[in-house]
């Protein structure tokens, strides 16, 4: 069974100029959005990064996204707002998630895609998803053109590389990161460690916690920003 970081969520006011501005920043394109999203009030764009995906959601109009909007409030503003892994067996985590006291915020079906939407009140930190394709490889064998449900039916023909080249961690950012850390370690079945970004990383400084997932690094910082806890970062690979 594999477990990977296949997607990030972020969530804007407003959609089309911070799609943009990533667009013009990294050298992706849009590769689908997704109409289905309208049942929670939102409109979104989805971008190859690799064989990753950035995904970009908002609000259509004032009051029809309560989550979202609470989100945009309580961080104050636009920033991270989903975690999304994929796998290959969803059937094995559901009685897991039962067993640490997981509720399934929104199950999700379309077509070959199935996902589960932890809710964030028993997870911390942010919004997380575990979900599954049908004709998904895996990290060992991960084609460029493997299926990936949210992403649509032709996002092998957007990707570009140039500058971007995938998605390697995410940072979650928490009062109490260790405290945070080993909920979605229970959560994720990965051991915590201590981690620290050294001075000679290519990264911003931090200390705190990470997990391993196949292909990412999870990461748990302590809040600087003073916008509370929330998914606070993105590591990408780029291209020499």
């Amino acid at each position: 069974m594999f477990h990977r970081l296949r997607q990030i969520c972020l969530v804007a006011q407003d959609l089309d100029p911070v799609v943009a501005e990533l667009c013009d920043v990294f050298d992706v394109a849009v590769c689908h959005r997704d109409p289905e999203v309208g049942m929670f009030g939102l409109h979104n764009a989805l971008m190859p990064l690799g064989h990753d995906f950035l995904e970009v959601v908002a609000p259509l109009a004032p009051g029809r996204a309560a989550a979202a909007e609470r989100h945009l409030a309580r961080r104050a503003g636009d920033g991270g707002y989903m975690v999304i892994t994929d796998t290959d067996d969803l059937a094995r985590w559901e009685p897991h998630l039962a067993a640490t006291g997981v509720r399934i915020a929104a199950p999700l079906e379309m077509g070959a895609y199935r996902g589960l939407q932890l809710h964030p009140r028993d997870t911390g930190g942010t919004l997380l998803e575990i979900n599954t394709t049908r004709g998904n490889t895996g990290p060992e064998g991960a084609a460029i053109d493997d299926p990936y449900g949210p992403a649509g039916p032709d996002w092998q023909a957007h990707v570009r590389t140039g500058t971007v080249t995938g998605i390697t961690g995410a940072r979650l950012q928490a009062a109490d990161p260790e405290r945070l850390g080993r909920r979605w370690a229970e959560i994720l079945r990965r051991d915590l460690r201590p981690h620290s970004d050294g001075p000679d990383s290519n990264g911003p400084h931090s200390d705190g916690w990470a997990l391993d997932l196949d292909n990412a690094r999870i990461r748990f910082e302590p809040d600087r920003d003073g916008r509370g806890e929330g998914l606070g970062g993105v590591d990408l690979a780029v291209a020499d």
